[in-house]
């Protein structure tokens, strides 16, 4: 078992490499491989099991009505999949769950790893804090979702990009990228960026971006 990923993973957090070995080996598990591109879990799909990402790539993403496939993030080595609906009424995918680049998988079984966190108290408690901070994620998805116009949406990611009031800030997505992120055409983004340009609302150099006008920004939000 590769335990310098695993020292990585949140689930193991706060814990020596010796710790997670026994504790690992205390549960039955499995190693299964994905080649780029394969559906992992569709969305409805029942959560069997607790899920790290051992090494590659994978994403969520949800398709709408219109057919737009819309990504809701990446889940790089060593994060979990799906870790907040294991439990729970309706314990299912809430996305598609694709494989970006060639990808393995640790897999504990939901009964396995429910004995699991009854025998280890970091563990547990690393667990808590990880569906927690999955909840506070998705509540926040929700709410940039809600954004009625591209406008609205460009101006929501990029004021959560300037956080603690920063002005300039380098674009983590390319423009492909956003417009996948956000389920609309490319040539959709690259329009309103050329828009909020001429209108004096930011610059942009590359994936520099400087705001130069927060106040118009902020109101973009209410779009």
């Amino acid at each position: 078992m590769e335990l310098n990923i695993l020292v990585n993973a949140p689930v193991f957090r706060g814990m020596e490499p010796d710790e997670i070995s026994s504790a690992i080996s205390s549960v039955p598990y499995r190693i299964r491989k994905y080649s780029a591109g394969t559906l992992i879990a569709q969305s409805g799909e029942a959560v069997k099991s607790f899920i790290i990402v051992l090494d590659g790539l994978v994403k969520g993403e949800m398709t709408d009505y219109a057919g737009r496939v819309i990504k809701i993030e990446d889940i790089p080595a060593p994060g979990a999949l799906a870790s907040a609906f294991i439990f729970g009424s309706k314990n299912t995918f809430p996305v598609n769950v694709v494989a970006i680049t060639d990808t393995r998988l640790l897999i504990i079984e939901k009964s396995d790893f429910l004995r699991f966190l009854k025998c280890n108290d970091k563990i547990l408690g690393n667990f808590l804090d990880m569906i927690s901070s999955r909840s506070q994620f998705l509540s926040e998805k929700i709410k940039f979702l809600n954004f009625k116009t591209i406008r609205g949406k460009l101006a929501q990611f990029i004021l959560e990009a300037a956080n603690q009031g920063k002005d300039e800030i380098n674009l983590n997505l390319t423009q492909s990228e956003l417009a996948e992120y956000f389920g609309v055409a490319r040539p959709s983004i690259a329009r309103v960026m050329s828009d909020l340009e001429q209108e004096g609302i930011i610059i942009t150099k590359g994936r520099n971006l400087k705001i130069t006008d927060r106040r118009r920004l902020t109101e973009l939000t209410l779009e």
